[in-house]
């Protein structure tokens, strides 16, 4: 049996913790039978971002007679999409696996792997070539870090179906004529948009009354507006049966209940036929398939490892970070992790985790971002805060790019400390750090961001102006365009 000083199960965010272990002279495995990266680089966030770019050029050329553009779109090579970015990201997974191999005092174990107790574990190759051998190896420390995978909801009959997943849509060789998504969240609202952009007829299917329900409620009724444009959006309804008719598959959705008749005014089922139907109903972490009955590791009843602020799990030398962690199901947010878990093992230090200023984005037409509370989230809890939203078009660039349904919109405590932003707009994803930094320097108070110079002009000037609405200054600067061209 190998021993090592720290052994990785999973070959995305928690390798840092292997080199930057290798880096201080210790052994150190890693262990992953799939493509290096995680499934952010070859199943998620880089793929599914690369085809969304593509559907916002789509979207730039049909929209452009707006501006006074004269510009048609011809066509879309959709399989020589697909099969370019496929092979770009497979390409940066396999240099990924080159580098590793070559790092001094790391091993790459590709197989699967799966304890045998607290920090020993059987590795099964994925393929038994002259080097890649079954083993066994044991790691003074365990990382865990074997990520996720697409949730399959019970749905009747779906057995008998052909269906996709987030991780089979990416990389379709032809473009399906139709499809039906059922989920509501950030997944289907975004492979929604993309399939919808360049030309399939889609059809979402969401439990709740709006689509991506955990945003604040300003932000989930622009973007469930704004897909309605693109879509046949079912909100308030859940796919409770599946079958076939020739050739289509059909999807009974009937309302959810929670939620009412919303999507549907008789509030009856509907039946959605497609050439597709694709699962969005979220994802589950891997960790049904490590063994963990044979440690001291606890999960909860969704299988998620339960883990102390410092990302310690209940068994002796054992650590969890990313996608089997729920607080926060974001490729950043496991990168973050990685590093608070390599400073406490290689430190040993004593961080915790924090994620109050932890943001994300959903890239839809309109993109969205967001960090720390929503609205509705601080009513729930009883706390006291003030809240200023402001419209793109506020600032001169908002209004120039004709962004009419973007906002910026601010929450803060009575003593102006930040509480949360929510931005729904062009760039949306870049102007949240803004807010981000502030939240994140100690000091995080709505002066912190409406203080500083902001270049002009530049759609940072939303941001701005937002904060300015809730600083206490007695000289503001912040830009308000809404008095031309009609707007009010």
């Amino acid at each position: 049996m190998d021993e090592y000083d720290i052994v990785v199960l999973g070959g995305g965010s928690g390798s840092l913790v292997a080199t930057a272990a290798a880096e201080t002279g210790l052994e150190a495995a890693v262990v992953e039978p799939g493509p290096l990266g995680g499934a952010c680089i070859t199943r998620g966030c880089v793929p599914s971002k690369a085809l969304i770019h593509r559907a916002d050029v789509v979207t730039d050329v049909r929209n452009a007679e707006a501006f006074d553009v004269d510009a048609r779109l011809e066509g879309v090579e959709y399989g020589e999409i697909t099969a370019a970015i496929h092979d770009t990201v497979y390409e940066k997974a396999d240099n990924q696996a080159s580098n590793l191999r070559d790092s001094e005092g790391v091993s790459l174990y590709r197989g699967d792997g799966r304890f045998v107790d607290d920090r020993t574990l059987e590795i099964e190759p994925v393929d038994e070539s002259e080097d890649e051998r079954a083993a066994k190896i044991r790691g003074e420390t365990v990382v865990v870090a074997v990520g996720g995978r697409p949730t399959v909801p019970p749905i009747d009959g779906l057995d008998d179906v052909a269906y996709l997943t987030s991780d089979d849509a990416l990389f379709l060789a032809e473009r399906p004529d139709e499809l039906v998504i059922v989920g509501g969240g950030y997944i289907g609202a975004e492979l929604g948009y993309f399939f919808a952009a360049v030309g399939t007829e889609v059809s979402i299917v969401g439990r709740s009354d709006r689509l991506v329900p955990r945003e604040d409620d300003d932000v989930s009724a622009v973007v469930t507006e704004s897909l309605a444009n693109y879509c046949d959006v079912y909100t308030g309804y859940e796919a409770a049966e599946v079958g076939t008719d020739g050739d289509a598959v059909v999807v009974t959705a009937e309302p959810s209940g929670d939620d009412g008749d919303a999507g549907n005014e008789s509030g009856d089922a509907v039946e959605l036929a497609a050439d597709e139907l694709l699962l969005a109903a979220g994802r589950r972490p891997n960790t049904d398939t490590l063994g963990v009955e044979a440690t001291g590791v606890e999960t909860d009843d969704r299988g998620y490892v339960e883990t102390d602020q410092f990302l310690k799990t209940s068994a002796d030398g054992v650590w969890a970070l990313g996608d089997v962690v729920e607080d926060q199901p974001y490729k950043h947010a496991a990168d973050y992790e990685a590093r608070v878990v390599a400073e406490n093992v290689l430190e040993e230090s004593q961080r915790a985790v924090d994620y109050e200023a932890m943001p994300h984005a959903i890239f839809t037409e309109p993109q969205v971002a967001s960090v720390g509370r929503t609205e509705g989230e601080l009513a729930d809890d009883g706390r006291d805060y003030e809240t200023e939203t402001v419209p793109y078009d506020a600032a001169p660039m908002g209004m120039i790019l004709e962004a009419d349904d973007g906002f910026v919109k601010a929450i803060a405590g009575p003593d102006g400390e930040i509480l949360g932003c929510h931005v729904v707009g062009p760039q949306a994803s870049s102007l949240i750090h803004e807010v981000v930094v502030a939240m994140d320097s100690g000091g995080g108070t709505v002066d912190d961001v409406a203080g500083s110079v902001h270049v002009h002009p530049a759609l940072n000037e939303v941001v701005y102006a937002a904060f300015d609405e809730l600083a206490d200054t007695d000289y503001s600067t912040a830009p308000d365009w809404r008095d031309v061209g009609g707007r009010d």
